[in-house]
Order: structure tokens, then C-alpha cells, then sequence
């Protein structure tokens, strides 16, 4: 097997070039030689603190509440509200997320579930057509049907009462400016409304919000108001998270659900009075001497990559290095075994008893075996293995589509707080129904479309009160206690190999946070080998086929955000795949 050395071109560098605000610019190059990184973005510096998000504005607003003496749990609320104005199709108070939290004054990690939940009326049969059988995905997406009790003002209602030093009013005071004032409509932003518009163009919310007087949708630099969302900032505001759980927000929320013309859904104004964001322990993993914490079910997340992980450890990725297909054979196959667990395993641990022994030692010592050979592993060789449980169930895989979208922010704040955050709603533009000034989820297509195959129950099934599997991965490392590392990226169900292909990049081939988000995407959880198109990764084809691979150059869109704790201070890099930059002092 041949080494291959990429080559970096200008076409590569153009494709993924957005200008970036760095917490300080550096003028050398990401880069070193042989090093598989696009050169868009520079590195950011900062002393003691920092903001990392997917959107200049948001990043500017939890930037100024940490100058304000602002918590990180305090900029996060302000990122969250200004990213759900700016960057309306990925995430927002119409979804949920989850938190990765470090509290520095106790060394503890917590995590925060503010997951969507199926409402009461939902039951296995709630994506089933009149034919009995399961629906297209956009005919369960658009409407109603698919939105799930949103969960993200619970979370950051929590996060607040536990960690916030400034007043909850305060920090909804650049979303109302810029939702009054109005902003600029991003150059992405832009285009996804021109990729989306003939299914917003046929919602009279998204509609009449995405599309100027003449009908044409919205081009980038257009002043976008929005006075129903500014109004509902001001409410929360005011009057706290349950302002958005009970009156008039949750009134135009289950009036937009029920009264969808074509594909109404069930949520009721009981399901968003009975929401509660929990707590939950984090999920974490030994790699190489650091803990990688995430977030446990009902993210598959932090288990996942843990189990990829687990299986990679016993081989030298750092001789193998970046340049090297063995070192992508490694990685492939795990990820594609860790996936074959998650498919069979994992879901919400609240309604489904899951194997205890998923990160056993011994048991992935088991599977990691099956990945010294020279070739790709064949297809009937990746199967769900058999960790040790409590008690086995009769389980098999479902049936769901996780498309990417979603927004991942870090936030540090200067007494060594860290909160690594994973939020969405789902598709781009969820529902693709409005309510309040704001888009509604799709979460529920997260679930199973079947509830069961071959008499054997689909662990990831709806049911009523349910959270639906989610691949969300924010996650912060510990090396001695301490944070090393946070991260976390957008993404559907490729998030798990982003975020696991980031940290070995961190930890093994000892990049910078630039260099590792920048990295050409190669993953494969299902068999087909895929590969960023249009940058270097192409190079790898042959390769990748040699070794026995399908393979497939697509486009993939993360949105990789990552925070390295030096000695000195803090580093960042934001995706150059997307408009996201760094801020800090």
C-alpha cells in the first residue's frame, strides 16, 4: 500500500474561504507541510476566554456578555437566542440540544438533555401512510407531524439558575436589537433559502418570512426584520422560560402544529407544559490518557465515539499519520462497527434498557481485533456484537433518515468554565413551519419510521414521551482533571466521525484546533466510503477502493468548532466550511 502525500490547491482553499473575526490573526500557515488542512482560516488566540460559534453576530453577543462579567452559562443563552434570528434553518427555540458542562470551581463534568420529546398522541404508527407503509421523508418532515416538544429555553433556563452571574433579562438584549433592527442575511443563509424554496415556498410562513414582495427569495445583504420573534425574546425574557411553555408563544406553537392544512401533528398545550429538561451523567472514555466526555442517551454521541475510539487506541495513528489510507481503513471500519452497535443498541435509556458493557474494555478489545487484517472489512463481517448486558432483549435496527443541519457552539468563560453545546432542529428549516417568529423541529423523523422488523423491536421506535435517538456530540477532554479539548459539529449522523475524526486529529497527529476542523472529511458508517468532494480528500479514491472500499465523493457540510487549552491560554478554529469565527481576550 502506497503512502499518498495531498496536495492542497487554490480551488480547495477558494471553495471553503469564509473571512473570519479571530480572537487574535495570525498570519502563518495553518498547515504544516504534509499536513492535510485547508488554509481558509487562521488560527484564534485568547488569554483566558473565548466564543467559538457558527455566525459572526453570535459570536459578537456571547463575546460581549463575557466582557459584561457574563458566565459562560450566561453567553450562552445570548449565543443561542442571536443564532436562532441569524442562522434560523439550524437551530433555535423551536428545537432542542444538548450540554457538555464543566464547572471549573468543582472539576465536575454535567450534562444538560434538552432533547425534543414526542408528544402524548405520538405512537408507533405515526409515520405509516394510509398504504401501511412508511411515509417519504419530506412528507413526514413538512407540517405538523414531525415536531416534537422543543426543549432548548428549558436547557437554558437550567443552565442559568445553576451557573449565570447576570440577569436573565439581559441577555436577550442583542436578539430583540437585531430581530427589531434587522440583520443581514448571511451569504449561506442565502443560498439554503434558494436550495430550499420551492418547500418554503409552499408554507405560508416561510414563505411570507424567506421571500421579499415579488416572490424571489431573500439574497444575501437583505435587512430581514422580525418583530414576532423579537416579541418573544422580550416575553422570555421578562417573564422567564415559562413564558415560552405556556400563553401565547405556546398557543401559536400548537396552533401551528394542529391547524397544518396537509399534514397536521399532535402536540398539544399539555405536552409543552409537561416539558422538563434533565440532567443527566456524561458518558466518558479513556483515549490515550485524556477522558472524552459527551453526552449519553438519548444521543448516541459520546457512546459511539467512544466505541470508535476504544478501537482505534491498540494502532499507532500517529506513525500511520493523516497521509496514509491504512490510518482511514482504521477508522472507517471502527466507525462502521461502532455504528452497527448504535443501530441495534441505543436510544432513549428512559424507555429502553440498553446493554451495560458498550465501552467495556474487553468487549471492544474483541471488535477492535477484527480490524487487524489488510483489507476493508467485508459486509457480513460488520454486525452488531454482543457487549455484556443485564438482560439481553430481542432488539434489531430501525429505519430512520438523520439529515444534516444543527449548530455546535464553545463558550469559555474566564473563571475556566467550559460549555461545549450541540443544538438543532433537525433538517434545515425543521418543519418548515413558523410560529412565534421562529421555525419548529422535525426531531420526530429522528425516530424509527418502523417500530419493529422481523417481530423484533426497533429500539429507536416512537412512543409518547420518547426523545428521539440523536447523533449531537459536544464534547469536552480532560487530561488530569482539566480541560484539554472542547468540540463538537453539525452534521446528521456523520457528527459521530467528524467529532471522532477531530479528536484523533487533536490527540494524535498533534494539530492545532484550525488545522483539525479544517481537515478534508473522509467517513464511513454504512459501507460506502464517503469523501469530500471537491477538495483534496478526492486523492484517496483509488486508495480507498484498492483496499477494497465503495466509495463516494459528496458533499459533506460540518461545521467543526474546537477549543485546545494550552499552558499559555486558549486556541480555536472555527469550520471554514461555514461563517463561523472565534472571539476572545
Amino acid at each position: 500500500m502506497r503512502f499518498l502525500r495531498w496536495a492542497l490547491g487554490a480551488a480547495v482553499a477558494a471553495l471553503l474561504s469564509v473571512t473570519a473575526v479571530p480572537a487574535q490573526q495570525v498570519s502563518d500557515t495553518i498547515a504544516p507541510e504534509g499536513a492535510l488542512a485547508f488554509t481558509a482560516k487562521n488560527p484564534a488566540y485568547a488569554s483566558r476566554e473565548m466564543v467559538v460559534t457558527a455566525n459572526p453576530l453570535a459570536s459578537e453577543a456571547g463575546f460581549e456578555v463575557l466582557r459584561r462579567g457574563g458566565s459562560a452559562a450566561d453567553a450562552l443563552v445570548a449565543v443561542q437566542t442571536v443564532l436562532g434570528l441569524v442562522e434560523p434553518q439550524s437551530s433555535g427555540v423551536g428545537g432542542g440540544g444538548f450540554l457538555v458542562w464543566y464547572d471549573a470551581a468543582t472539576g465536575e463534568v454535567t450534562t444538560i438533555d434538552g432533547r425534543e420529546t414526542a408528544p402524548a398522541s405520538a405512537d408507533a404508527d405515526l409515520f405509516i401512510g394510509p398504504d401501511g407503509q412508511p411515509l417519504k421523508f419530506f412528507h413526514a418532515v413538512v407540517g405538523g407531524r414531525s415536531v416534537g416538544v422543543p426543549g432548548t429555553v428549558r436547557l437554558m433556563e437550567m443552565v442559568h439558575k445553576r451557573h449565570g452571574k447576570l440577569e436573565w433579562e439581559s441577555l436577550f438584549d442583542d436578539a430583540i436589537r437585531l430581530a427589531e433592527e434587522g440583520f443581514s442575511v448571511s451569504p449561506r443563509l442565502a443560498g439554503l433559502i434558494e436550495e430550499d424554496r420551492k418547500r418554503l415556498y409552499e408554507e405560508p410562513t416561510t414563505k411570507a418570512y424567506f421571500f421579499d414582495k415579488d416572490g424571489q427569495p431573500l439574497q444575501s445583504g437583505h435587512l430581514l426584520r422580525n418583530i414576532d420573534y423579537a416579541e418573544a425574546m422580550r416575553s422570555i425574557a421578562q417573564n422567564g422560560a415559562g413564558a415560552f411553555y405556556d400563553g401565547a408563544i405556546a398557543d401559536s406553537i400548537v396552533n401551528a402544529v394542529q391547524l397544518h392544512p396537509t399534514n397536521a401533528g399532535g402536540l398539544t398545550a399539555e405536552d409543552l407544559a409537561a416539558y422538563q429538561a434533565k440532567e443527566r451523567p456524561p458518558v466518558c472514555a479513556p483515549y490515550r490518557g485524556y477522558q472524552v466526555c459527551g453526552m449519553g442517551p438519548p444521543s448516541s454521541g459520546a457512546l459511539t465515539i467512544g466505541q470508535i475510539l476504544a478501537m482505534v487506541e491498540p494502532f499507532d495513528l500517529s506513525e500511520l499519520g493523516p497521509h496514509d489510507p491504512v490510518s482511514w481503513r482504521i477508522l472507517g471500519d471502527a466507525t462502521r462497527l461502532a455504528f452497527a452497535d448504535r443501530d441495534r443498541y441505543m436510544a432513549d435509556s428512559d424507555f429502553v434498557r440498553m446493554p451495560t458493557g458498550l465501552l467495556d474494555r474487553d468487549y471492544l478489545a474483541s471488535r477492535s481485533a477484527l480490524l487487524i487484517r489488510q483489507n476493508a472489512l467485508g459486509e457480513d463481517e460488520v454486525k452488531p456484537g454482543e457487549p455484556p448486558w443485564d438482560k439481553a432483549e430481542m432488539r434489531t435496527g430501525g429505519m430512520e433518515i438523520e439529515l444534516p443541519s444543527t449548530s455546535h457552539f464553545v463558550i469559555v468563560d474566564r473563571d475556566g468554565n467550559v460549555a461545549s453545546m450541540t443544538s438543532s432542529i433537525e433538517n434545515g428549516f425543521g418543519a418548515r413551519v413558523m410560529a412565534s417568529g421562529f421555525l419548529l423541529n422535525n426531531q420526530l423523523t429522528d425516530f424509527s419510521f418502523v417500530a419493529e422488523k422481523d417481530g423484533a423491536a426497533v429500539a429507536n421506535r416512537v412512543e409518547p414521551g420518547k426523545r428521539p435517538r440523536s447523533s449531537m456530540s459536544p464534547t469536552i477532554i480532560l487530561k488530569d482533571g482539566k480541560p484539554a479539548f472542547a468540540l463538537g459539529s453539525p452534521g446528521g449522523s456523520n457528527i459521530i466521525p467528524y467529532v471522532a475524526t477531530t479528536i484523533v486529529a487533536l490527540v494524535d497527529w498533534n494539530m492545532n484546533p484550525q488545522e483539525a476542523v479544517s481537515l478534508p472529511h473522509l467517513t464511513n458508517r454504512f459501507g460506502t466510503y464517503d469523501v469530500e468532494k471537491g477538495t483534496a480528500a478526492e486523492a484517496m479514491i483509488p486508495d480507498l477502493e484498492a483496499l477494497g472500499y465503495k466509495v463516494e465523493a459528496r458533499d459533506m457540510n460540518s461545521g467543526l468548532h474546537a477549543v485546545k487549552f494550552n499552558g499559555y491560554g486558549l486556541s480555536a478554529g472555527a469550520d471554514p466550511r461555514r461563517e463561523g469565527v472565534a472571539l476572545g481576550e
